[in-house]
């Protein structure tokens, strides 16, 4: 695990581990190695690499399949085993490194997996931003660049460290060591500048509905790569639970990323987790419901930005009458008047679009 001493989220999470372990729940170890992780699909046929009851907490960790951009620094042995021995064949379609999946005991369709995020730590004090051929403004530039970030904990901020242009295949598509072959291409980016940290989950949810392999990419309402950067510590996401067991994952951890997600990736980076999981039946849900301390957040996904966009509108629409107790035309004004609602990314096949409404709306009820 991290250390406590270097990293001040750390010894938050572990307090809150504590205090949960002292009520009695059980705490996990979930390390990234070659036989708990798969590359680039979701499968509800996916064998469990972990039982646990629900309530407990589980340390799991959550590698990039961007590593290779800069081997030096983004990689350490563990990382450097999984890519080793998860070939080629074995990855894809999609790009992403899963950790997983987590057997819920009593988990069963119809019921929700509650995950309440206890912390999202750096593995390695460096991560990459991809500027990829599926980016927004791709068409604009004509070209792919790699950013590479430093982190520091302890400012909770990154600073570019250098950046290259990509030439070492006709694209972005190879999900391996990138590196150029002449080290001299890294030249210095976004000198003075300083990016806030928001570390999160892209990717976590439940086994989908559908069987065979599935793509990573888009998001679906099994969770997978929703992207909102709010999915980090403090936050609890709801997710319908299709299979027994539920067959938890996490992957594509992030350290900073903006609504929208323009260029195609966040500051990518391998990341230590902290969830609790937990069965509920008290709080039904059809597709993934985000909980912070402040706010409810649902959301649409679609091909279409504008589908999306009515998507998460009327699933806000749903949740206040059958969650919070509106009427229809209620929750439709409210909507208008004291909901937003957010480009959460353009760049996951399906675009996404994050609809929230703050909690204090509710107080006086």
């Amino acid at each position: 695990m991290a250390d406590a001493t270097v990293d001040p989220d750390v010894t938050r999470a572990r307090e809150r581990v504590a205090e949960i372990t002292r009520a009695g729940g059980r705490l996990h170890e979930l390390p990234a190695l070659p036989e708990t992780c798969y590359w680039g699909f979701f499968d509800n046929a996916r064998p469990p690499v972990l039982r646990v009851n629900s309530g407990d907490v589980v340390y799991i960790e959550a590698i990039t399949p961007n590593a290779g951009d800069a081997p030096d620094l983004l990689m350490d042995p563990g990382i450097r085993a999984v890519y080793a021995s998860i070939s080629p064949s074995e990855r894809g379609p999609g790009p992403h490194v899963q950790t997983g999946p987590v057997y819920v005991e009593g988990a069963e369709p119809g019921d929700t997996l509650e995950v309440r995020i206890l912390g999202v730590t750096p593995r390695l004090p460096w991560g990459t931003n991809i500027a990829g051929w599926w980016g927004y403004l791709y068409d604009d530039f004509k070209k792919e660049r790699i950013t590479i970030y430093q982190i520091d904990a302890i400012r909770r901020e990154a600073r570019a460290a250098f950046a290259f242009d990509y030439t070492t295949t006709p694209r972005y598509d190879s999900w391996g060591v990138v590196t150029p072959a002449n080290p001299a291409a890294r030249v210095p980016a976004l000198v003075g500048i300083a990016v806030p940290l928001r570390p999160h989950l892209g990717v976590c949810g439940v086994a989908p509905k559908e069987n065979g392999r599935i793509n990573t990419v888009p998001p679906g309402d099994f969770g997978g790569n929703i992207d909102n950067w709010r999915i980090g510590a403090g936050a609890t996401m709801y997710y319908p639970v299709f299979h027994p067991g539920a067959l938890f994952y996490v992957g594509d951890p992030h350290l900073a990323e903006g609504d929208g997600e323009l260029s195609g990736t966040a500051i990518e980076a391998s990341a230590n987790v902290w969830v609790q999981l937990s069965v509920r039946r008290d709080f039904p849900v059809r597709w993934p419901i985000l909980e912070t301390a402040t706010h409810w957040m649902v959301h649409g996904y679609h091909e279409d930005l504008d589908q999306a966009m009515k998507l998460a509108a009327r699933r806000l629409l749903e949740f206040l009458t059958g969650r919070m107790g509106l009427t229809r035309d209620d929750a439709y004004s409210l909507m208008s008047v004291a909901a937003d609602f957010t480009v959460t990314q353009v760049v996951n096949v399906r675009q996404g679009v994050h609809g929230a409404i703050g909690k204090h709306v509710f107080g006086h009820r």
